[in-house]
Formats: structure tokens, C-alpha cells, sequence
């Protein structure tokens, strides 16, 4: 694994940006302010706006997950991935579908950056039914913890995963290995289109190292105190 310098998870807390631009991009990151050490900018402000919505969170001093989750062939991921890395990002997705040589191209594109290449296993809106209609072979826990085992084989540096499959991870994962979960719901908020979630200290519990939250932050009346509460809750 080529890892960058230690990892700092600041206070565990990646606030999604799912807003469709630039500008409401930086005006809902200052809104929630030191409430969350990370920000994750993924498909829509991506394409919407490029590596320039990247370049302003980079200059309003945020740390960035680019979540884009490259699935092609090696060539063209490692070429994506570079580019990716150039921008100073610092946690970087890819499918775990893409097979063994497909990660370990993405890994080496990223050699000497800051950038983290983390894998993600099964996303949080399926259920056995979804992956039964793609053909996959599941259980859900057993396919995640088998993909998770691969990334790591193929030396990224840590996987994407729910909180219900986070526990299984790292009791297989080298040390050092980051999970990052998504489908972290507060007690009593909504799951929307998420299937398998969790509270962010049922989370942490399992062995999360950083939770992505999106809409409890963002619709929030006040997304700094929410994203305040959540890290609060991670840090208990």
C-alpha cells in the first residue's frame, strides 16, 4: 500500500455536499463552518461543475472526499484517478467491481499525493433483493467483506461501506485500513433512499473511522449545529 503521510480523521464528520453548484456548494459549507472536518463532493457537483468546485473547497481551507466512484478499465481509472489526485483531494472512491487490477491501478496513479483510494463495496441503497436483480452473489455481508478483503489485497487504503457491514471489516482489515460509512441516519431522522443505516455511534462502534452524512446535515435549520452533534456524538 502506498500510504501518504498519518492519517488525521479530524472529527470523523464528512458533510455531502449534494447541491447542484459552485455556489451554493460554498455557501452551505461556510453555513456548517468547523462543524465538520471533511467535505464530500460527489456525482452531481462534479459534473456540474468540475474540479473548479474542488478548487473553491480547497481554498476555503476544507479537506475533500471526491466521491466518484470510477468503475472502467485499468488505463482509463488510473488516468481518471491522476487527474483526481492532482487536485489535492484527499479520500477518493472507486468501485470494488472493478476487479484487482482495475484498484491497483487507481492505487499507483495516486503514489506520492495526498490521496486515499477507498473502495466501495456494496452501496447503502441495495438490499438482497437489488443485488439478487443484478446477479451478484450475496449475502450483502458476505459479498462486502469479500470485496473489502480485496481492496486491501490490492493495497487501497480503505473501503466504503454501511455501518452494518463495518464490524465484520475490520476485524479482517490490516491495520490502518480506513472505513468510511454512509447511510448514517440520527436517531429519528429519515432513511430516505437508504436501506442499511445506522446511528453515527452505532457506527463508530463498529469500527468506523469517518461517517458521511447528507441530508440531516444540509436540510438542517442550523447544519452547524447538526453536524456539531453528530460529531459529538461520534467523539462519545
Amino acid at each position: 500500500m502506498s500510504t501518504p503521510a498519518p492519517f488525521d480523521p479530524g472529527n470523523r464528520v464528512i458533510a455531502a455536499l449534494d447541491v447542484p453548484d459552485t455556489a451554493s456548494a460554498v455557501a452551505l459549507a461556510a453555513r456548517i463552518g468547523d462543524g465538520a472536518g471533511w467535505v464530500k463532493v460527489g456525482l452531481e457537483l462534479f459534473v456540474a461543475e468540475g474540479p473548479a468546485v474542488v478548487a473553491a473547497m480547497r481554498a476555503a481551507g476544507r479537506r475533500v472526499m471526491l466521491d466518484l466512484k470510477l468503475h472502467d478499465i485499468p488505463e482509463t481509472v488510473a488516468r481518471a484517478m491522476s487527474r483526481a489526485a492532482g487536485l489535492g483531494v484527499e479520500l477518493v472512491t472507486v468501485h470494488a467491481g472493478g476487479g484487482p487490477a482495475m484498484l491497483e491501478a487507481a492505487v499507483k496513479a495516486c503514489a506520492g499525493t495526498p490521496a486515499r483510494v477507498l473502495a466501495v463495496t456494496v452501496l447503502t441503497s441495495m438490499d438482497e433483493r437489488d443485488l439478487a436483480a443484478v446477479g451478484a452473489v450475496g449475502p450483502i455481508a458476505a459479498l462486502v467483506t469479500r470485496r473489502a478483503a480485496l481492496a486491501a489485497s490490492a493495497g487501497c487504503h480503505g473501503v466504503v461501506a454501511s455501518p452494518q457491514e463495518a464490524a465484520a471489516i475490520r476485524a479482517g482489515a490490516p491495520a490502518g485500513f480506513l472505513i468510511v460509512t454512509p447511510g448514517v441516519r440520527p436517531a429519528g431522522a429519515e432513511a430516505g433512499d437508504q436501506k442499511r443505516i445506522a446511528t453515527p455511534a452505532a457506527a463508530r462502534r463498529a469500527g468506523a473511522d469517518l461517517v458521511v452524512v447528507g441530508r440531516p446535515i444540509r436540510d438542517a435549520a442550523d447544519p452547524a449545529a447538526a453536524a456539531r452533534a453528530i460529531a459529538a456524538e461520534l467523539a462519545s
